[in-house]
């Protein structure tokens, strides 16, 4: 995941893995447990602790793409480079981009036979804007090293925000090829179109159908798990004792409250649902595993009365929270 390289490069610049991962909602654990997945919010946590504890120096965000290494994406990864060409790899990367690690939003035109990656750093709070492009930027780069077998040949690029200072310039001509263009109107990577029709020297057309399936149902598990509702629980649960209402999620995720209730009901769901989902199992846990008072669980959980903390429970279980308790194993020790 993102967050292992962010976090290496927090520690090779002397951060503690905690520091890492504050606020993220990732355990050391889960960091490097090659099966876990990380949330977009995760991965701006640790994103924001680097920026944050590193005073974001210049070229920051460029070292951090850099690390990201075509075996870094796992099928995704191995889905483009046995693409025929580089122009179906990219088409590939676009269509399956929710299991890349990209956090700002990627789009592709063709201007006079050249072609435009523009970068947009949507939904990324403003001081994580230059760290988010400069590491997107530079991990496309990378991985079409890497997908070439050769430098990329690049024929512009360019930043919205300003440049670095001039000892920062030689990492950036490093990564690029050239300097980039500084305070422009957009975040482009652009090269001569015809380069996409080469033939990408690990291609290999059965390699590449079955990874494209394993592509398929890996999204689709991931979409099934998480998806509008997925992120709607995560918010919750890191939130819980003072839960925010549908349209402060909806603010927190870029869309109107009406459109998120849309989401939901399309997912069989809903935001009531979904408050109460969490609610009864962070209820079931501490009930079962820990010995905290009723009153302190009804808080824990957002609400103000333990009363209404029992009628709810009542509602879920048909008994009330102390007779839960009771029936526990835990409680017979």
């Amino acid at each position: 995941m993102g967050a292992l390289l962010m976090t290496r490069l927090g520690q090779e610049n002397g951060l503690s893995v905690e520091k890492c991962l504050h606020g993220s909602g990732l355990t050391e654990a889960r960091l490097f447990d090659p099966s876990a997945e990380a949330s977009v919010r995760d991965e701006l946590a640790v994103v924001a602790n680097l920026v944050r504890e590193l005073g974001n120096p210049a070229g920051l965000g460029i070292e951090a793409g850099m690390r990201f290494r075509l075996t870094s994406y796992g099928l995704w990864g191995f889905a483009l480079i046995s693409s025929p060409t580089l122009s179906s790899a990219i088409r590939v990367g676009f269509q399956f981009g929710e299991l890349s690690f990209s956090l700002s939003e990627t789009s592709s035109r063709v201007v006079d036979g050249e072609l435009q990656l523009v970068l947009e750093p949507l939904g990324i709070p403003p001081d994580l804007r230059r760290f988010t492009i400069e590491r997107d930027a530079a991990g496309i780069q990378t991985l079409y090293r890497d997908l070439l077998a050769r430098p990329m040949p690049l024929s512009r690029v360019s930043f919205t925000f300003p440049a670095p200072p001039s000892d920062s310039l030689p990492l950036y001509q490093e990564i690029f090829g050239m300097r980039p263009d500084f305070d422009a109107e957009e975040n482009i990577i652009a090269f001569d179109g015809r380069i996409a029709n080469e033939p990408l020297p690990q291609a290999n057309q059965h390699t590449a159908a079955l990874a494209l399936q394993h592509c398929r149902d890996l999204l689709d598990r991931r979409r099934a798990r998480t998806g509008v509702a997925g992120q709607v629980r995560n918010i919750l649960i890191e939130h819980l004792t003072a839960p925010p209402d549908a349209a402060d999620i909806a603010d927190t995720l870029h869309v109107s409250e009406r459109t998120l209730r849309h989401h939901l009901a399309q997912e069989g769901t809903s935001y009531r649902a979904l408050l109460d989902e969490v609610r009864e199992r962070l209820a079931e846990e501490l009930l079962g595993t820990h010995g905290l008072p009723v009153a302190e669980i009804a808080t824990r959980l957002g609400y103000v009365e333990v009363s209404s903390f029992s009628q709810a429970f009542r509602r879920w279980k048909g008994i009330g929270p102390r007779a839960f308790r009771q029936l526990q194993p835990a409680a017979i020790l």
